[in-house]
């Protein structure tokens, strides 16, 4: 949980100072109030003893009671406990100035949201299986944007090109075919989308792909010209296919997404649909990339490595500022208070 209270900045002696984390002072209060709390039950143990016994007697009577010792205590484990809070709040001290600069290539994913995603010949369905694709390569990327177009009968863009990934698993979430405008399955159409947002980058990378997660079913006989413009373009193409080729009913789901029944054509024959290799590998193929496909598994890992394998280009470049943490100053004397707090004893023990 990210503490409510953001970093502290100011200037000592001319230096950059500050607390990134602030909240934690704290802690300080709560050292001091521990040792104010020792002294206080500390001096009440003395005043009871002296009120009961005279001071002849006190050292007889009550042999070892010490008025010092547990206030001394609670003042080392409060001390201690306020140079921690003051480690954990880092304070910093001095400050670099860097210039950072990111590589990567531009990747946009095609993601097929048709009903035909909803099939369930991989389990628990391929538009499932698709995200939990998309998901690994959004873990595994490192420095690439990454843009996300979606599309059933018309494609629209999701996310554009970003290095949060973060952003692009929440709008990833929301993808659901049964939202989608346009009934079918245009891949041609997504494929040009694509290379617009690609085109229309901001400092633009080298290399760039389209990682396309389909069945590969196609109803509008668009992809042809789609891959010969990504062709000279220079945008490979890397198809995972998601899927069997055995075939498999569409399910149809009411409102609260309980199971009606199959998707039926004109004649009332169920529908089958079936993962069509052949025409993401020609895809693939004729942009210079490559299909891939694990029936069992996920393909994506084979993907990240043809990325890691590409041209990284320059896509970013800031100053950054660096704070140099001085923490240790504290934590190490905190330490060493918490450990003589817990080796002096509250009271002297007598041989007997």
């Amino acid at each position: 949980m990210t503490p409510p209270v953001g970093p502290w900045r100011f200037t000592v002696l001319g230096y950059q100072a500050g607390l990134a984390q602030p909240f934690f002072l704290l802690l300080c209060a709560a050292g001091l109030l521990l040792g104010l709390l020792a002294l206080v039950i500390a001096l009440r143990r003395g005043s009871r003893v002296r009120a009961l016994l005279t001071e002849r007697l006190a050292p007889k009577l009550a042999p070892g009671v010490s008025e010092w010792r547990p206030a001394v205590q609670g003042g080392l484990y409060g001390l201690g406990l306020m140079l921690f809070g003051l480690a954990l709040a880092q304070p910093q001290c001095g400050s670099t100035t860097e210039m950072t600069k990111r590589k990567g290539i531009d990747v946009v994913v095609v993601l097929d949201a048709s009903k035909s995603m909803l099939a369930r010949d991989v389990q628990p369905s391929r538009l499932e299986r698709a995200k939990l694709e998309l998901t690994t390569l959004l873990d595994e990327l490192k420095g690439d944007r990454v843009g996300l177009v979606v599309f059933a009968g018309d494609a629209f863009i999701q996310s554009p090109l970003t290095s949060d990934y973060s952003a692009v698993k929440l709008f990833l979430r929301a993808v659901d075919p049964e939202q989608m405008p346009q009934g079918g399955s245009n891949i041609g159409a997504a494929l040009t989308l694509a290379r617009q947002v690609l085109d229309n980058a901001d400092r633009g990378a080298k290399e760039r792909a389209i990682v396309l997660l389909s069945d590969g079913e196609d109803l509008f006989g668009e992809v042809n010209e789609a891959a010969e413009s990504l062709k000279d373009g220079g945008v490979r193409v890397l198809a995972i296919g998601v899927g069997s080729e055995n075939g498999e009913p569409i399910p149809i789901f009411n409102r609260r997404g309980e199971f009606v029944d199959y998707k039926k054509d004109t004649n009332g024959e169920t529908v089958i649909t079936r993962m069509d290799r052949g025409g993401l590998t020609s895809i693939a193929e004729a942009t210079g990339g490559a299909f891939f496909y694990q029936p069992r598994g996920v393909a994506m890992g084979q993907v990240v490595e043809r990325i890691d394998e590409m041209q990284k280009s320059e896509l970013e470049s800031r100053v950054t500022v660096r704070y140099d943490e001085r923490f240790q100053y504290y934590a190490v004397p905190g330490l060493v208070l918490l450990a003589a707090g817990m080796l002096l004893l509250p009271s002297r023990r007598r041989a007997s």
